[in-house]
């Protein structure tokens, strides 16, 4: 994207978030939009391995989460057992976590990769489905020697634009993530490429401590406003450049706050950090209490 257009995408901004609202009146996603209701969430892989899968969901409803980020699954049989545990612990899987976007991008120019990570796409929409989730997360570029970021936009977005009729079958949405991949580097082009899908099916997922070594995640989430449909929350460390338990990095949790109900956000959060036991995750469920407090 040139000057012109990203000067043109950012004045646009108030226009383009008008469009999106337009876009969503009438879809299942509208529900989520404006009440303000924040759900917590905990990433499935900081639950304790050892532990069954009902175990682990017993576990993350005792210590104060109500939603279940889970990640993609190629085995039927472990995928029931997912299912059966979220039934019957009560707890809600809300999201996938699309995990072949890495090692096989969109944007790669070797078609063997692309076709892995369609499949990989096309089994975590169908996780999505089973478990009862309304998003799947998604990496949608990954910018490396062999691809430039112009090339990533150009071979992703085709790629991606096919799995849309899947995903209005399914009543699933793709959540596109910016990530360390060198791609979609401020929140104004990656509205830009959410927006250019002219689709209800295409959102934003949106991770705050990945922006803070070049941004701040308050002025993404403004700037993204209702293409936000689901969050993950971790801190940075811009001195150290770590991540760092939440609460004890750089990030603003207040101005984070605030932009979210600046927003109306209305839906899950989903902790992204290291696994612990019992009394660790009631920690970082008490931390995401402080921060939905604004404290």
């Amino acid at each position: 994207m040139n000057r012109r257009d990203f000067a043109r995408t950012a004045a646009l901004g108030a226009s383009a978030t008008l469009l999106s609202q337009n876009v969503l009146f009438g879809s299942p996603r509208a529900a989520n939009a404006g009440s303000g209701q924040l759900k917590k969430a905990v990433l499935i892989t900081m639950l304790p391995k050892q532990m069954s899968y009902l175990d682990r969901f017993k576990l993350a409803v005792d210590v104060g989460f109500e939603g279940i980020e889970a990640q993609t699954v190629t085995d039927p049989k472990e995928a029931d057992l997912i299912k059966e545990a979220s039934e019957k612990a009560k707890i809600r899987i809300h999201s996938v976590m699309n995990m072949a976007h890495w090692q096989h991008p969109l944007s790669s120019p070797n078609p063997d990769d692309v076709k892995k990570s369609v499949e990989g796409m096309e089994t975590s929409l169908r996780n999505a489905k089973l478990w009862g989730a309304d998003t799947v997360l998604l990496v949608p570029a990954v910018v490396r020697p062999d691809t430039t970021i112009p090339q990533a936009w150009q071979r992703s977005q085709p790629h991606i634009k096919k799995l849309i009729p899947l995903a209005k079958e399914l009543n699933v949405v793709i959540g596109i993530e910016p990530v360390w991949n060198k791609f979609l580097l401020t929140p104004y082009d990656t509205a830009k490429y959410v927006d250019e899908f002219k689709s209800p099916w295409i959102k934003a997922y949106f991770d705050v401590g990945n922006v803070v070594m070049y941004g701040y995640p308050q002025e993404w989430i403004r700037a993204l406003n209702k293409r936000i449909i689901k969050f993950h929350l971790k801190d940075f460390d811009t001195r150290t450049r770590n991540f760092v338990p939440l609460r004890e990095g750089s990030i603003d949790w207040k101005e984070v706050r605030k932009a979210i109900g600046e927003i109306g956000f209305s839906g899950y959060l989903t902790v992204e950090l290291q696994g612990g036991d019992e009394a660790y995750l009631r920690e970082v469920s008490r931390r995401v209490d402080m921060i939905f407090a604004g404290e």
